[in-house]
């Protein structure tokens, strides 16, 4: 009895962990198969943007800008040992297009927007307004949940694109200003190195991280516990799982997109 008591609990927290996996693929394949069903709530679709994409531009480009500037900076003191300064602009612009414009504007969109649509709506599940849209014959699931997925998709590689701009900015900046590169050359060596799916691939696992930061900020809303507590850990569980999915996710894509 002794011995298997450890096996036991592991066994727990894999079976627990699997069942909540399970639980989150049939709540996305619930939002999935509702997107194009009618009816439609314009409203709360434009909203949704407003909120998710406009008001999280602030965060990006601030993020993306000291990115862009710290990573030239990196690079720079990283080639100068193997006189590689000159490729300062290439590694910069390749190093925010493919990762970090879409890793930390994912995870910076994430920490802003799951935490707020998590407790929003486990504000609302604890005031019993998701009970009432029930009442009304409105089904939560249109009404909250696909309208902030189907604005997160869209959003966030619009937010990518920009913060990747500012990011590259970033290191045009510090490069000219601080490191003596020419500004018409360092320009010209960051247009020549990039390709169309460097960007390509970044504005796609920014759709995939926009799925992912407003599927977990509406699921664990929707499962909240009852009173402050209850949304308080919801919305903890909510950003933690988010990161987390968009590393994993960034991994996965990765590999699809430039494994061997």
């Amino acid at each position: 009895m002794i011995l298997t008591t450890p096996l036991a609990a592991l066994g727990r927290v894999v079976l627990e962990a699997l069942a909540g996996i399970g639980r989150i693929a049939i709540f996305a394949a619930q939002v999935v198969s509702h997107i194009l069903r009618p009816p439609f709530y314009p409203r709360e679709f434009l909203n949704a943007i407003l909120q998710i994409g406009w008001f999280s531009l602030p965060v990006v480009g601030l993020t993306a800008l000291f990115t862009g500037g710290a990573l030239a900076l990196q690079i720079y003191a990283g080639g100068a040992r193997y006189g590689a300064e000159a490729a300062v602009p290439a590694i910069t612009a390749i190093g925010m297009v493919r990762e970090l414009g879409p890793v930390l504007g994912g995870l910076m969109v994430a920490a802003r927007v799951t935490s707020s649509i998590a407790a929003e709506i486990g504000t609302m599940k604890v005031t019993e307004q998701i009970d009432a849209l029930v009442t009304l014959s409105t089904n939560p699931l249109k009404y909250l949940a696909v309208p902030r997925v189907v604005a997160a998709v869209l959003v966030v590689p619009v937010l990518v694109a920009v913060g990747d701009s500012i990011g590259i900015a970033g290191g045009w900046l510090v490069g000219v200003n601080q490191l003596g590169f020419n500004s018409s050359t360092y320009i010209k060596n960051t247009v020549d190195f990039l390709q169309f799916w460097d960007i390509g691939s970044g504005l796609v696992k920014g759709a995939a991280f926009g799925f992912i930061i407003a599927l977990m900020g509406v699921y664990h809303g929707m499962n909240s516990g009852r009173g402050a507590q209850g949304v308080g850990a919801a919305t903890k569980s909510a950003v933690v799982a988010a990161s987390v999915l968009i590393l994993a996710a960034n991994f996965l894509l990765t590999r699809v997109f430039f494994g061997s």
